[in-house]
Order: C-alpha cells, then sequence, then structure tokens
C-alpha cells in the first residue's frame, strides 16, 4: 500500500510506462511529490516572466518556483535580476506585492532593506545594533543560480550547475520563435497574469492542456454545440503531435482535413501577414499561415495559441497566446498562472479584443477553463483511494496510455524539428513528459537507496 520510494520502485514505473501504462498512485502519492520538489523542479528551468511585464528600470514582479519565492527585478542598466524573495535577516517573505515599481525593498520583519539589484543598503540602527564590522555584502539577496531569456521570456533554474537554457530548450526554439518571435516589436502581456488553484496533481494539469487534444470532443463538449469549437468529432486531432527533446512538445493543430485555415494566421490583422513573413523562415510562415498550437516546455510551462470568437458578436475571431505555469502546491492541489500575450504591433482595438476572448475562453470562469478544471479535480478525487494507492499494481490500478503507441508511426517529411506524428489523438506526447519525469526521478540514486 504505501512504502517509501526507492530506485527498484522508480525502475517499475519506467518499465510500465515503457508499456504505455502509469500506475495512478503516483498522482497523489506525497513521498512522490517531496521527491519531485527536489529532482524535477530543483533541477529543471521554469517560467519566471515576460520581459513586457518589466517596461522600466525598478519595474518588479514577485513570482514562485514550485516552493521558492522569487523577485524579478529591473535594474537601472536595464539588467534582469531574479532573487530568493526572502530577507538575509530572519528569512521573511521580502516583497508580497504581485507587481510595481520601486528602487528598494524593506523588509516589514526589522527594516532590513535592499536595492533592486539585491544589495544590503540599509540595516535599521545597525551601527549600534551590529557595529561598522558588519559587512553588508555578506547578507545581499540570494540570486536564483541561473536565470537566461529566450525571444522576451525570462526562465529560472535552482541548479547553478544545469545546463544553459539555449541547450535545455533545443528544437523548441524553432517552434517557440513562430509563437514569440514573428513580430518586429515581439510579443507583450496585457494585465497581469491570473491566478487560481485546482484541486489536482500539477502532472494531470500539464498533460492534459499541452499534451492531450484528445478529451475536447467530450470535455469540451458545450462548446462545440455553441458552435465556438468546429463539430467535426475528429476535431482537434488533425495536424501533427511533435515530440522534440527534454519532454517538450507541440501539437501543430489544423482545423480539419483540408490543411487550410478560414482563418490565415488565426485571424490575425491582414496588414501584419508580410511582417511575419519577414521574420520567419518559409517553412515557420507556412506552419503559422494556416495552424494552431497548444504544447509545453517541460516540466510546467504550457502554452495555447489559438484564435475564437466574441462571445457578444459576430466580429471574427481574435488570436491569442496563453502561457500557462502549473506552480505545485500540494500533491492534489496547483495555483494554475495563466499570461495573455499580443504582438505589440497589432492595432489596439484588436488587442483588447482579444484580451476579451481570451477571457472569456480561458479565464478562471472562462467557457474552456471551467469543463477542465472540473475534470482535473475529478481526477484527484479518485486517485487517493486504497486501490488507486495501491504499489503492489493489483487491481489494475494503471492508467492508460496506449493511444498510438507502438501503431502510429512519424512521417519524414515534416518541415520543422522533432519527431513529428500524423495525428495529435495520440498519447505519444504525454509518454514522452512522463519519461523525462521519471529520468530526472532515477539520476544519481544509487540501486537500493531509500529515496523518500
Amino acid at each position: 500500500m504505501s512504502g517509501r520510494i526507492t530506485k527498484e520502485t522508480l525502475m517499475k514505473l519506467k518499465e510500465k510506462m515503457k508499456q504505455g501504462l502509469l500506475p495512478q498512485w503516483v498522482l497523489a502519492d506525497r513521498d512522490m511529490y517531496d521527491l519531485e520538489m527536489e529532482k524535477v523542479f530543483g533541477k529543471t528551468w521554469q517560467f519566471l516572466a515576460h520581459e513586457s511585464e518589466l517596461t522600466e528600470p525598478g519595474s518588479f514582479v514577485t513570482r514562485w518556483m514550485a516552493n521558492d519565492p522569487v523577485l524579478v527585478t529591473k535594474t537601472k542598466s536595464g539588467e534582469i535580476n531574479a532573487f530568493l524573495n526572502s530577507c538575509t535577516h530572519r528569512g521573511t517573505l521580502l516583497c508580497a506585492v504581485d507587481t510595481g515599481k520601486q528602487k528598494t525593498f524593506t523588509c516589514p520583519y526589522h527594516g532590513w532593506t535592499f536595492n533592486n539589484e539585491g544589495s544590503l543598503v540599509g540595516v535599521a540602527v545597525g551601527n549600534k545594533v551590529y557595529g561598522e564590522e558588519m559587512n553588508k555584502e555578506d547578507w545581499n539577496l540570494r540570486p536564483i543560480p541561473k536565470v537566461e531569456s529566450y525571444q522576451g521570456m525570462i526562465f529560472g533554474n535552482l541548479d547553478a550547475n544545469a545546463e544553459s537554457l539555449d541547450e535545455y530548450l533545443g528544437d523548441m526554439k524553432w517552434y517557440m520563435d513562430i509563437l514569440v518571435g514573428r513580430s518586429d516589436e515581439g510579443m507583450e502581456v496585457q494585465g497581469t497574469p491570473q491566478r487560481w488553484v485546482v484541486d489536482t496533481n500539477w502532472k494531470v494539469t500539464a498533460e492534459n492542456f499541452e499534451a492531450d487534444p484528445y478529451h475536447v470532443q467530450f470535455t469540451h463538449k458545450s462548446a462545440k454545440e455553441m458552435g465556438i469549437a468546429p463539430s467535426d468529432p475528429f476535431f482537434p486531432g488533425y495536424g501533427n503531435q511533435i515530440i522534440l527533446g527534454n519532454g517538450h512538445g507541440i501539437n501543430v493543430l489544423k482545423l480539419d482535413e483540408t490543411e487550410k485555415s478560414p482563418f490565415p494566421y488565426q485571424g490575425m490583422p491582414e496588414a501584419m501577414w508580410p511582417m511575419y513573413e519577414r521574420n520567419l523562415t518559409k517553412e515557420q510562415n507556412e506552419i503559422l499561415k494556416d495552424s494552431y498550437f497548444v504544447g509545453g516546455i517541460y516540466p510546467n510551462l504550457g502554452f495555447l495559441s489559438f484564435s475564437f470568437p466574441l462571445l457578444d458578436s459576430d466580429e471574427g475571431f481574435y488570436n491569442f497566446l496563453n502561457l500557462r505555469v502549473w506552480r505545485p502546491l500540494a500533491p492534489d492541489k496547483v495555483e494554475v498562472w495563466s499570461w495573455h500575450l499580443i504582438d505589440k504591433d497589432a492595432p489596439r482595438e484588436y488587442k483588447q479584443k482579444s484580451y476579451k476572448t481570451f477571457v472569456a475562453s480561458f479565464g478562471p470562469s472562462g467557457i474552456f477553463e471551467q469543463d477542465d478544471s472540473e475534470i482535473w479535480s475529478r481526477v484527484a478525487l479518485t486517485s487517493n483511494g486504497l486501490m488507486a494507492q495501491d504499489k503492489e499494481l493489483s487491481y489494475n490500478s494503471v492508467l492508460n496510455y496506449l493511444m498510438g503507441l507502438d501503431r502510429v508511426k512519424a512521417v519524414d517529411d515534416f518541415p520543422g524539428p522533432g519527431t513529428a506524428y500524423p495525428l495529435c489523438f495520440l498519447d505519444t506526447l504525454s509518454r514522452s513528459m512522463h519519461e523525462k519525469w521519471l529520468e530526472l526521478l532515477l539520476k544519481d540514486i544509487p540501486v537500493g537507496q531509500e529515496v523518500r
């Protein structure tokens, strides 16, 4: 039943995954969750912010890398820094504000003050209580070990020995260029990230949002009935599912079998199309012109680039790029962070309508979001029982990841990098994500050692 996690346990999971099976206990087990905090979230690159959220020197945002609070700042010279958002005196949360602009941060506990470069610049009655010999530089804010950006997207890594962000993203960069590198001025965040909590496991949200178009036909049936999504029962299975390194992947979706979208460039203004052609390669441009995208950067950044109609009008379809971070809070609780991005070069009115479309569809109370949250919670509800938590795998307590396994073969004529499959109703990307998860869990664990 319960029981500690050993390398042998993880090897059993790996063998099951090769068979297209995932034991359900991993979605609710506390020991597994604690191991993930160390092995997954302590070793991988995680999205912190978009540079458009830090428009001026002195701008800052506060974020999280799982359990680690992070303060991201922009200095007078324009440099982006990220620090542990914890006062070095007694450790309390230094800045409790989500976003703002200021030169210094004063701890509410004892009044220590730090500038936006992380330096300790003020100690309350310091000379009297510490003396002049105290070296303030010894008590500067602790920097996040590695911070790097790609196409305006800022990532952090808690592992000082981690590979570079460029290496970690690998071939995913080719697709990210389509999403965030297509415009002359790049992308910008509209508003602030929306946040809400769902009672489920982070692996459930990441996999479902990024790798599982198969759920749309039933989970979002009401949207199809309302005409917001195509009524074709195979939508969104058309297109290609692309497997990339490190658990990353993307679904390049088509609306139907014709391969041509009725809304070129996802409904973006026609005046912007030549700019896309100029900034992208011929192959990237052809994909953007007639495709929609959903995928993720492992472990917990998801993205969706789609166009939807304004629900209160018949004015057409409006595109947006939605970024998602699945921040784990507990084995059965995740905090969703959701950003709306649009091209800076887009007309103001288009941006406003794009944001309204985003809120109505994928905001916390949006049509699609309510559907997903309900299902995600039900998965957690059923994963805590004795049968689902049986580590001996009796009662067939495994979940089915067999779709396409040893049956659907990769194609060799897809114009982009990665391993491309000829449809999107597959478990191939889901399996790839869980394989990366197991690779991280197994790294540097001796045989026979109890890890949790």
